[in-house]
């Protein structure tokens, strides 16, 4: 089966080779494989790529369209590159997990956006500080962070602007004691009893960052399971793991009212199907039910761009809207709202626009809970490889019986594969471990190329390391493991 699978990774580098002299054009999949045209540079002074947005997916963008030899220019309204991700998001968040002291995140962040920056005077990239909107397909309007305006030209025009915030009836958000995921990062002090409304990726994480600085912690969730996306066995196992840290859950729970003219704040809540109110009181309410995608004072409607019923930009295979020269990537169009899926489209658009080959399988997104343990996650979930009807197996290894996390006393978790009956390839690798964010990415790796579990079974890992997991659920996925 190794062998077979090495045949199998050679017809699709080639078949990868082969499609560089492709011009065939698809309708939009969640695989990018098509081929695009390039451009003559007319010589004036616009620019050849203008970004509306400098988080991980424009700032991304920018510099790859500048190191393919295209005039470059990134707006930003924040005035520091990065985006929410950097600045308020994904990468506090992770450094709160560690460290709890605002003012080393704070630092941490400046430091992060400031490296960017010099990345742009690197690679030559012209960075305008404001908000810019559209005027015309080739426009944008900018109010600058000083007060002035001026108009940015480009040839391609690509929209980054990211996400907000998704907003819950009744319920405003004043960032002091009912806070969004970027004022839990600023609370002045523990709150004794803080309730999180929405149990996925980020509600957990904030939940988990307080919880262990000493709040109790009560989550709320309209649905009948945290993190409807995940696999259920792992969900579930997951959910054990945080109740036993002390977190609460309110499952098939839905919010009607929230009263916080007082010292802290009431919730009004029922069952989600219908039932009883009763009060949950709060010190701090923390809404994370989930993110929007930011179009607002864009200019969309000026110029025609057609949005979905939820505000997404719709776009082709080449990242281009309706209207010709102006693309959109990141959480603005369908898919992960994810910031490395948000970078691979920057990429990929951009190779597209010089004229070369863009691709980002959306199938393959690893996703990643940074509570602790760690989730994470690529592929198929074992309910959606049931769903195809597919006949598969299932290989499984506990972290109990792994050396290197009993030596370290963080041996929760477990590795689980799920792989194809008839060929072994492999459909889906869920990860509950600390540190399972890294680990994920040898499953990564091993879908992309369309690996056998036998191949990674037969890959020898180092001993003793958390990664031999990996191996010997592979391991009892093809065959039997060893170490249980």
């Amino acid at each position: 089966m190794a062998l077979a699978s090495f045949a199998r990774r050679k017809v699709y580098l080639l078949s990868r080779s082969l499609s560089n002299s492709s011009s065939d054009v698809f309708k939009y999949s969640p695989s990018i494989t098509a081929f695009s045209r390039g451009f003559a540079s007319s010589g004036s002074e616009e620019s050849d790529v203008v970004i509306i947005g400098g988080g991980p997916g424009g700032y991304v963008a920018a510099i790859k369209a500048a190191q393919l030899g295209l005039k470059t220019t990134c707006i930003e309204k924040r005035g520091a590159l990065g985006g929410t991700c950097l600045n308020v998001g994904c990468i506090p968040s992770k450094g709160d997990l560690w460290i709890s002291l605002q003012g080393e995140l704070n630092m941490m962040a400046t430091n992060l956006t400031r490296g960017i920056e010099g990345l742009f005077k690197k690679n030559k990239v012209n960075y305008v500080k404001g908000y810019g909107k559209l005027i015309s397909p080739s426009e944008v309007s900018v109010d600058t962070l000083d007060g002035e305006n001026t108009i940015v030209k480009g040839k391609h025009i690509i929209i980054a602007t990211g996400s907000d915030v998704k907003s819950l009836p009744g319920v405003t958000i004043d960032e002091k004691k009912i806070v969004s995921s970027t004022g839990a990062l600023a609370l002045p002090e523990i709150p004794k009893k803080l309730v999180v409304i929405g149990a996925g990726y980020i509600g957990l994480e904030m939940g988990s960052v307080w919880g262990r600085l000493g709040s109790e912690i009560t989550v709320v969730e309209f649905a009948p399971d945290i993190v409807p996306s995940m696999d259920a066995e792992i969900r579930k196992q997951f959910q054990r793991t945080l109740e036993k840290q002390g977190m609460k859950f309110m499952l098939k729970t839905k919010v009607v009212g929230v009263d916080s003219s007082g010292d802290g704040v009431k919730l009004t809540l029922e069952p989600a199907a219908g039932g009883d109110q009763t009060i949950l009181e709060a010190d701090v309410v923390l809404v994370s039910a989930g993110r929007s995608p930011f179009t607002s004072g864009l200019g969309l409607d000026k110029i025609g761009v057609e949005t979905d019923k939820i505000g997404r930009i719709l776009v082709n295979e080449r990242f281009v809207t309706n209207v010709p020269g102006v693309y959109a990537i990141g959480d603005v169009i369908p898919g992960p709202m994810l910031a490395h899926k948000a970078e691979e489209d920057g990429v990929a658009c951009v190779e597209f626009i010089a004229g070369k080959v863009g691709h980002v399988d959306y199938d393959k997104v690893p996703g990643v809970v940074y509570t602790h343990p760690e989730v994470a996650s690529v592929g198929k979930t074992e309910e959606q490889v049931k769903e195809l009807g597919v006949e598969y197996r299932v290989g499984k290894f506990p972290f109990m019986a792994n050396s290197r996390a009993k030596a370290i006393d963080s041996a929760e978790g477990l590795v689980k594969i799920l792989a194809e009956k008839e060929t072994d390839k492999i459909l889906g690798v869920h990860i509950m471990a600390p540190n399972a964010g890294e680990l994920i990415h040898e499953a990564v790796l091993a879908l992309n190329y369309d690996a056998a579990s036998e191949d990674i079974a037969r890959v020898c890992h180092a001993h003793p390391t958390m990664s031999e997991a990996l191996k010997e659920a592979a391991m009892a996925t093809y065959d039997k493991p060893i170490h249980i």
